[in-house]
């Protein structure tokens, strides 16, 4: 394993109280040789005197704009839009090789500072399957989500929770109505998580997966109470859900829940909203005659902290442990040059390419 200084940034999202690696896993990086500063952060499920005892240097929340140049910035979700030129290579998940809003300006400050992205989503085996994701955790909230809002339950702002706290709010209670639940995507991590999160709610949903989806069944899917799409579309698919389905007469669907939160991107499979919802204001209301409500929040693990940060990390850990210019890196570097070309941006000279 070549030399290697990781740089674990605060979040800027207020909401963001996950980590991609935590203090158990630092360190055993730190032991294997791995430079690993830890920034603080108010939010974080982990204090930061843990990292502190797992051998790790502190600095401040966003210290990371004047790291070393060759260290590497770990995180998770967005970055602050300032410095405008990103010079370091980083770890996150970007949202940005799908023409997603915002795609091109962040692929841009990468190009205008030499850095890389290197894109958690797109960190994958030799098969392409994804070798870190929070993907079970977010399909198991977005089905208790979707539980707690259909059974009048749901309560705003959002807060973060443990799992026995949040199994105890789905567990049914005297006066609950029956009702019939769809999970699409049903055979991945996502509707792998959202199909438990019913069973623990007292309900077993309907899986729906590829062959289901082939030759899909409109009117089976909006004879469903309770939706949660767990698909994550690489090739363009007809929608699950369109305008005109929203306003059949016939329709029982009443709660959707997006875990996949596509929105904006041509590979949306939902495209009937135009924004997420918030830990503020989780729930909107896409009709009211019949009524449909919507959940489309896009850090639905981080509402499990320490469970979802836990499983992550244990995963990210060996790929970690053998960071290296090839192999799974490798491919999500090559995957950044192609998503710059793909959107006409000239790439700089970039330090590792």
């Amino acid at each position: 394993m070549t030399e290697l200084h990781l740089w674990l940034r605060h979040e800027v999202r207020s909401t963001e109280r996950r980590t991609p690696l935590v203090p158990s896993d630092a360190r055993r990086l730190v032991e294997r040789g791995v430079t690993l500063t830890v920034e603080e952060s108010p939010q974080r499920i982990f204090p930061v005197e843990e990292y502190e005892a797992a051998g790790c240097r502190i600095a401040p929340a966003g210290a990371w704009v004047s790291a070393p140049e060759r260290a590497v910035v770990l995180g998770l979700k967005e970055l602050p839009d300032q410095p405008g030129e990103l010079t370091h290579d980083h770890i996150f998940f970007g949202h940005a090789y799908k023409r997603q809003p915002g795609a091109e300006a962040l692929l841009g400050r990468f190009a205008a500072g030499g850095g890389t992205l290197l894109d958690l989503e797109y960190l994958v085996d030799d098969d392409g399957r994804r070798l870190a994701a929070f993907g079970f955790w977010a399909g198991y909230l977005g089905a208790a989500l979707a539980v707690l809002q259909h059974r009048g339950r749901l309560t705003a702002p959002l807060t973060p929770l443990s799992k026995d706290e949040l199994d105890a709010l789905l567990r049914p209670v005297a006066g609950d109505e029956e009702f019939t639940a769809l999970v699409i995507g049903a055979l991945g991590r996502s509707g792998r998580g959202a199909r438990l999160g019913f069973l623990t709610a007292g309900i077993e949903a309907t899986p729906w997966d590829l062959a289901e989806t082939r030759a899909l069944d409109r009117p089976a899917l909006l004879a469903h109470d309770v939706l949660v799409n767990a698909v994550l579309a690489t090739t363009p698919v007809p929608p699950f859900l369109r305008e005109e389905d929203l306003d059949d007469p016939g329709r029982r669907l009443r709660t959707v829940c997006d875990v996949t939160v596509d929105v904006g991107s041509p590979l949306n499979v939902l495209p009937v909203y135009d924004r997420t919802t918030e830990w503020t204001d989780p729930v909107r209301r896409l009709r009211k005659e019949p009524p449909l409500d919507l959940i489309a929040i896009d850090n639905l693990p981080s509402l499990l902290p320490r469970e979802s940060s836990a499983d992550f990390s244990s995963a990210l850990l060996p790929q970690l442990l053998q960071f290296e210019t090839g192999g799974p890196w490798g491919r999500c570097r090559d995957r950044f040059h192609q998503a710059c070309r793909e959107l006409g941006i000239v790439e700089g000279d970039f330090r590792n390419g």
